[in-house]
């Protein structure tokens, strides 16, 4: 089977050709969890264009060549002896994080934070291909509603963005104001998550009119066009009080400074974009009592969570979808930032 395979880093992201289209051989049940999984779609991730820079650190660093893609989605191919719960044939969203399933934070439902956790398509072979090796404790049911490639960002797009707004509102309470950074490929689907899961009134910030008014027709109350004094505005609209939840999908630059100067007395900032630093006096935290909170995908029921509201129409993913053999354009189109919404390549 064909696959597209990272080869060699690529730290200016000068392309075009990211990634190489290698014969592979496909995957086979080794063990009884094990599932074979043909794949129906794969998103495109700005995580794949860090992978292809080589900015990870030593420990989610692999081997080249590899095959990328950790958002997947398809059909059950073929199922070991002890993966009863799903069967040939069964539509399925594939949770990328191979959590270990018995650890302690595993048998409390917090698999995103499992000491062996390994990701699909980050650490070991991914979907960009046509079959996909995963467990069976990895697959959600895809409802009926949505084909594979609709479903196949949800895999870490949607849940990383459900996870992080459900983290953000967890004391939020009405007459109080959330901010979200970044109306990009996540941030548009937390817009509609919080409006799902709260009562709050709802800030965008971007630096994008056009990423502004997206979030303006998924819900958000307020727009703030990050070019201005962005801090002063939001404390402005929420009468000098600050945020509630500050939820940051871009981190970096001088955004973690300003998500934190947003937040109010016991105010929440949730870190989920990266490569930037935050330094904050340590009496600016203590006298406020703000709190810093990460991150990172997340877990079996998020997805399901997630996908239930996504059934039910309450959040959509806005995809723009390639043929598998243009995934290059893909993460071209991504880095150059010519991507609204979430780019999924089509499997035939």
């Amino acid at each position: 089977m064909r696959a597209a395979r990272l080869h060699r880093y690529d730290p200016d992201l000068a392309g075009p050709e990211f990634l190489q289209f290698d014969e592979v051989d496909e995957p086979a049940i080794t063990e009884p969890d094990d599932v074979i999984v043909r794949v129906g779609g794969s998103g495109v991730c700005r995580t794949d264009l860090h992978i292809i820079q080589g900015v990870w650190d030593d420990g989610l660093q692999t081997d080249l060549p590899y095959t990328l893609g950790h958002e997947n989605a398809g059909w059950v191919e073929e199922a070991g002896a002890a993966a009863r719960s799903v069967a040939p044939g069964d539509a399925v969203v594939v949770l990328p994080g191979l959590a270990d399933g018995t650890c302690d934070v595993c048998r409390r439902g917090l698999d995103n934070r499992c000491p062996a956790l390994v990701w699909q398509g980050i650490q070991v072979d991914g979907g960009f291909t046509g079959f996909l090796r995963t467990k069976s404790r990895n697959l959600v049911p895809i409802p009926e509603e949505l084909s594979p490639a609709e479903a196949a960002p949800y895999a870490d797009a949607g849940i990383t963005a459900y996870h992080a707004a459900k983290i953000a509102v967890r004391d939020v309470v009405p007459g109080e104001t959330v901010a979200v950074i970044g109306i990009g490929g996540l941030g548009h689907v937390a817009i509609q998550v919080l409006k799902a899961l709260t009562p709050a009134r709802i800030v965008a910030i971007d630096r994008s009119k056009e990423a502004l008014a997206l979030a303006g027709r998924f819900g958000a109350d307020h727009a703030v066009l990050a070019e201005t004094d962005s801090v002063a505005e939001v404390l402005d609209l929420t009468g000098g009080a600050g945020c509630a939840a500050v939820i940051d999908f871009v981190g970096e630059g001088e955004v973690p400074a300003q998500a934190f100067s947003m937040a109010g007395a016991g105010g929440r900032y949730v870190v989920v974009g990266y490569g930037g630093t935050l330094e904050i006096p340590a009496l600016d935290i203590m006298g406020t009592e703000r709190q810093i909170v990460g991150a990172i995908g997340g877990t079996y029921s998020d997805l399901r969570e997630l996908l239930a509201l996504a059934a039910d129409g309450r959040v959509e993913l806005l995809t723009v979808e390639y043929p598998f053999e243009e995934v290059n354009r893909a993460l071209g189109d991504l880095a150059a930032g010519r991507l609204r919404g979430r780019g999924v390549l089509v499997h035939t």
